[in-house]
């Protein structure tokens, strides 16, 4: 058996010259004024042809009018099939489509903004699949705190914390780790290295529990600036609870007296320094 050969495939002759047909079309729709110089043909099929146009809509830069047309088989009559604009190798295009869920940046969540996690979030997983030291299941052995009605409601109370179907994964804990340690309250910030001491070691720091609670913690300090904020173990601040002023005393500098020079004042009412004869001082008593 001999082998399949492709030929590549030659336009329509007649198709192909009805160049003034395929602009016609084409001006008829955005104007003469924005159908440049004819590029050339491509072929679409058997008696099937696209004319490329430049376009010179200020706009559409690199961009190309195309138009397809075509005739019946033994026929000599061309018609219009459809026409378009579409880009050329060196147009302005827009930058590729991201989904929005791959947009969405930290921060960007307003409010009255809803963010549900998907299902397959790899930062999350089942909570009954935890287990050693992610295992959260006996954090209320004796069920969870309740909290007191509002006033004025009917309602029964709710549960402060209630269950949850899924829990932060170790994927998820230590992108979340690696975030908080590498942000502006993490150790590598001015703030942290101008700092007395380290986070650790202040009594405002309030360490976070499980694995996390072994690097990062809360500023319980309200004149901190990271007050009510996730701060690193090793970062610092000037409000460190043990920070110590300099207790040794100001040094006062002696006053400077000038006692070679003096000052002329009027001391008596009446007596005018212009009418004052002054003696030489000699030093000597």
């Amino acid at each position: 058996m001999s082998p399949i050969r492709v030929r590549s495939k030659e336009p329509d002759q007649v198709c192909a010259e009805a160049v003034d047909l395929a602009r016609a079309a084409v001006q008829d729709v955005v104007g003469a004024e924005k159908v440049g110089e004819h590029l050339g043909v491509e072929a679409g099929g058997d008696r099937l042809v696209t004319h490329l146009f430049d376009c010179l809509d200020p706009a559409y830069p690199g961009w190309h009018w195309v138009v397809t047309v075509t005739r019946a088989a033994r026929a000599k009559t061309v018609t219009v099939d459809d026409s378009a604009l579409l880009p050329g190798p060196d147009a302005m295009l827009a930058p590729a489509w991201v989904p929005w869920r791959d947009r969405l940046q930290p921060g960007d969540v307003g409010v009255g903004d809803l963010l549900p996690a998907h299902d397959d979030d790899e930062r999350l997983v089942p909570m009954v699949l935890l287990a050693g030291d992610d295992a959260v299941v006996d954090w209320y052995a004796d069920g969870p705190p309740e909290v007191p009605d509002p006033p004025g409601s009917r309602e029964a109370p709710e549960p402060a914390f209630p269950g949850r179907p899924r829990v932060l994964s170790p994927a998820g804990r230590d992108e979340t780790a690696e975030r908080w340690y590498d942000s502006e309250h993490g150790p590598r910030t001015p703030l942290a290295r101008a700092a007395p001491a380290m986070c650790a070691s202040c009594g405002f720091f309030v360490p976070l529990s499980g694995v996390l609670g072994q690097m990062f913690g809360g500023c319980a300090n309200a004149y901190a600036p990271d007050d009510g904020r996730i701060v690193s173990a090793d970062h610092g601040c000037g409000a460190h609870s043990e920070s110590a002023f300099d207790d040794a005393p100001a040094r006062i500098a002696s006053p400077v007296i000038d006692e070679f020079g003096y000052d002329l004042v009027d001391l008596l009412p009446g007596v005018s320094l212009d009418e004052t004869v002054f003696e030489s001082f000699s030093g000597e008593a």
